[in-house]
């Protein structure tokens, strides 16, 4: 589970900012409060806070851009809360985010927070743009506020699945997954698209997102030769996972999703993770359409990218851009026009099907060599 100036920014219009000081008056301006909400502690605070980060540099953007509604200066401000990545702390983030007014919402990160806001969001009417959140559970609750600028599990599993056993030539594959909404909902569509492609699930375990000790798991794995092991999960449990593999003998490669990144390397050990394959809804930074540019200007700001903040600065132009076309932050104004919208992000092309996904996906190899991430290939899905 994954940046600016080389693309066309709808957004980047308008003159400067009024001016300050005893001027200030005549230029008043009308404050729109756009909520995030994510896990800003815990075992995937790495991720939450750089999402986070590029909704401010997004909102900065904007700011600095001048733009009106009509003839009405447009200042936006940011109200940020912690769900820890927890479902019930979630849902009270989100029901606290409904009562300080806010016009829209970039969030959840992790798909077992995004799902069950996203109902208080749409019982208030109020949209939701998910970063992160890939479980295709969550544009498929009917919820007409619901909208997600990232590829979901059922492209990302079926894509691993057909690397497994097309590409690589497995047919004995090994699933664990730790039974969050994420880790679960992708390991049962590689389990599954495995199984159609002709390949053996031989085993499917369980753990959760707080285990540390694998070693049981493994130990029966190993007795049963599998070919390759699929986790589905976050860096917090696939770092140590491999690690541990490494430590029993286990040369048997493993595969993730969304663990693409420092932190994995760093959990697991460089000589342990080398070779372990991740693969991540769409495109390495590197091959974003702005990811030079956004990586330049959000490491002035923010220090190194971890994953998703281009994500998080293209699910806020969103909001944005849906305002600027409706000439209202008014969510029963501006909310018709997400779906019409379309326009090159950070990340690609934004627009959206009538369930609120992208149009358009890819997923992204890549696997650990020499200690880093290197980008091996990424695919079109359906």
């Amino acid at each position: 589970m994954n940046h600016l100036s080389n693309i066309s920014r709808p957004l980047v219009l308008g003159l400067g900012l009024a001016f300050g000081g005893l001027c200030a008056p005549a230029f008043a301006q009308k404050v729109v409060k756009i909520g995030v909400a994510g896990p800003y502690t815990g075992p995937v605070a790495a991720y939450g806070k750089d999402f986070e980060s590029a909704v401010r540099l997004a909102i900065d953007d904007a700011n600095a851009a001048g733009i009106k509604f009509g003839s009405e200066a447009v200042r936006f401000e940011l109200l940020s809360e912690d769900d820890a990545a927890d479902p019930k702390q979630a849902v009270t983030v989100a029901t606290r985010l409904v009562d300080m007014h806010v016009a829209g919402v970039v969030g959840h990160l992790t798909s077992g927070a995004t799902i069950p806001a996203a109902k208080v969001y749409s019982d208030a009417g109020i949209p939701q743009i998910a970063p992160a959140a890939t479980n295709p559970t969550l544009t498929r609750q009917g919820y007409k506020t619901t909208f997600r600028v990232i590829g979901d599990d059922l492209q990302v599993g079926a894509a691993m699945a057909n690397y497994l056993v097309s590409k690589l030539g497995f047919k004995s594959v090994a699933v664990i997954d730790d039974r969050s909404a994420f880790g679960q909902g992708l390991a049962d569509v590689v389990a599954k698209t495995v199984r159609t492609l002709g390949g053996k699930v031989v085993a499917h375990e369980y753990t959760t997102d707080k285990a540390t000790d694998f070693k049981a798991i493994l130990t029966s794995l190993k007795a049963k030769n599998v070919q390759a092991v699929f986790y589905g999960g976050v860096n917090a449990q696939a770092g140590p996972l491999r690690r541990q593999m490494r430590d029993l003998g286990m040369n048997t490669p493993l595969f993730g999703s969304a663990i693409s990144s420092d932190e994995f390397i760093s959990f697991a050990g460089a000589e342990a993770a080398e070779g372990t394959i991740s693969a991540d809804s769409g495109q390495a930074i590197e091959k974003m359409p702005g990811g030079p540019g956004f990586v330049k200007k959000f490491t002035a700001k923010y220090g190194k990218v971890v994953m998703y903040a281009p994500y998080g600065y293209d699910a806020t132009n969103v909001l944005i851009n849906a305002m600027r076309a409706a000439n209202s932050a008014d969510p029963a104004k501006y909310l018709p026009e997400i779906g019409k919208l379309s326009f090159n992000g950070v990340t690609g092309p934004i627009s959206f099907n009538d369930k609120g996904d992208l149009r358009s996906a890819t997923v992204t190899f890549s696997r650990v060599k020499a200690g880093k991430w290197e980008t091996l290939e990424t695919v079109a899905t359906q």
